[in-house]
């Protein structure tokens, strides 16, 4: 039962895919080594970014497209993520899926993943087979095959992702629900996964459209990691990538969110849920604003470990939860943060809801204690620089800043800035940030029992 629960408890990471996993041990004052940076930019506007880590004879090379669910017109949903199921159908010199067999025949692994903001591709290899990387990912970029066989297949396992992982599962919506309900404009309304609808309205024109638009090398980062000589590798990238026109202008989100100033409300039915539950939402700065850094430290607070104020308040102390959790989902964007509940049997899921409301509110009226800071802070400095061990997850990082901060160099001065984080910081913008007439309130109900036969 218990691991039945957590597994509730966890549905939002496991749906937007953003929690770090969490390690112990680190000092919160530490500082890691610095990566060697290098930047460039091509005549066609191609970014790359170069880190020199010489420790093991292996690379990661990753392709940032600057495109997103947030780019995608409305009734067209879901298109980010179906390239990147379309991005290994084949292009003029490689066939469908033999860009993965290329990989692994030397050693490599492969994968690729699409966010609100980002779609990122990505292979670590051993570091003589960089070319041969390179090579690959500028041949799709250039030339990938968008027919209607390639288009109808991928969109049927697209289709079934979705059904597996948000429409079958309890809880399973919730996310879809929650943002929907707290983006009255901003399209992160809309999740990656898409909707069904707009999947089954789509046609392979509008797919090689929106290719044709925002595969191009001016909306794309090149991200090199490992045991390279940046000299050669960028001699490389020139000659692969540099022969790819550059496109016109790629159209950017515009639109503004309004500020929230009254508590909003959203009740919600799952057939598949075993219990009522509670999910708020916040609005919140975007990814590098001077205050992510503190909101992150006061989400971590409110939900790190058994031991955390949610989870001690809500499932120890008062027993009306059997699962409580935060979760900060940092944007481009405006960032939201969540603040999750699983009612007890028996417990009404409304008072969940006031029990998760007076543990912010309590932090918003104190600032946390000295050792619940440092806790805190010791499992961020785990986070960047025990996750920071493998060419990929540098590589990430890098990426991250390169690509949604805009500055490579900000993966070197990350860490300061979540370790200069202090007590008042923290119940400063919890006040500002999460006050309830900012909030967005979804309750979810299983659905109602049958009624007992006479």
């Amino acid at each position: 039962m218990f691991v039945r629960t957590r597994r509730y408890a966890l549905v939002l990471a496991a749906i937007i895919a953003t929690a770090a996993p969490l390690s112990l041990g680190a000092r919160a004052d530490i500082t890691p080594p610095k990566l060697k940076i290098e930047s460039h930019t091509l005549d066609n506007g191609l970014r790359v970014v170069l880190g020199l880590d010489n420790s093991r004879p292996v690379a990661n090379v990753q392709v940032w497209y600057r495109v997103g669910s947030k780019d995608e017109r409305k009734g067209r949903t879901g298109f980010a993520h179906l390239f990147e199921h379309m991005m290994f159908r084949g292009s003029a010199n490689v066939g469908p899926e033999e860009h993965m067999r290329l990989i692994r025949e030397g050693g490599g692994t492969i994968n690729a993943y699409t966010n609100f903001d980002r779609t990122v591709y990505w292979q670590t290899i051993p570091s003589n087979h960089i070319e041969r990387v390179l090579w690959l990912e500028a041949d799709r970029m250039a030339s990938l095959v968008v027919n209607e066989e390639n288009f109808k297949k991928e969109r049927e396992v697209v289709k079934e992702e979705r059904r597996l992982r948000f429409e079958n599962p309890p809880y399973g919506m919730l996310a879809e629900w929650v943002l929907a309900a707290t983006f009255q404009t901003y399209p992160y309304k809309y999740l990656p996964i898409g909707s069904m609808e707009d999947l089954n309205a789509a046609t392979a024109a509008d797919v090689k459209e929106f290719f044709d638009t925002f595969y191009v090398p001016n909306n794309a980062t090149l991200v090199v990691v490992g045991d390279i000589d940046p000299k050669v590798t960028l001699e490389q990238v020139q000659k692969h990538f540099g022969k790819i026109p550059r496109s016109k202008d790629v159209p950017t989100v515009t639109a503004t969110e309004p500020q929230q100033k009254e508590l909003r409300v959203v009740e919600k039915t799952d057939p598949k849920a075993p219990l009522p539950a509670v999910a708020s939402a916040f609005k919140l700065p975007s990814r590098g604003h001077a205050d992510s850094y503190a909101l992150q430290v006061a989400f971590d607070i409110l939900s790190t470990g058994e031991s955390s104020r949610l989870y001690r308040k809500l499932v120890y102390e008062e027993q009306s939860a059997v699962a409580a959790q935060a979760q900060l989902l940092v944007l481009e964007g405006p960032s939201v943060g969540f603040l999750f509940g699983v009612a007890n049997q028996g417990k009404d899921v409304k008072d969940v809801a006031k029990s998760i409301r007076a543990v912010v509110d309590g932090l918003a009226a104190a600032p946390p204690s000295a050792d619940e800071l440092t806790k805190v802070k010791n499992t961020i400095v785990s986070r960047l620089v025990i996750g920071r061990q493998t060419m990929q997850e540098k590589a990430d990082d890098l990426g991250e800043a390169a690509s949604l901060l805009g500055d490579p160099e900000r993966y070197n001065t990350e860490l300061q800035k979540y370790q200069a984080v202090t007590a008042a910081d923290v119940q400063r913008v919890v006040k500002e940030y999460l006050p309830e007439p900012r909030e967005t309130r979804l309750f979810i109900q299983p659905p109602a029992a049958a009624p007992a036969k006479k």
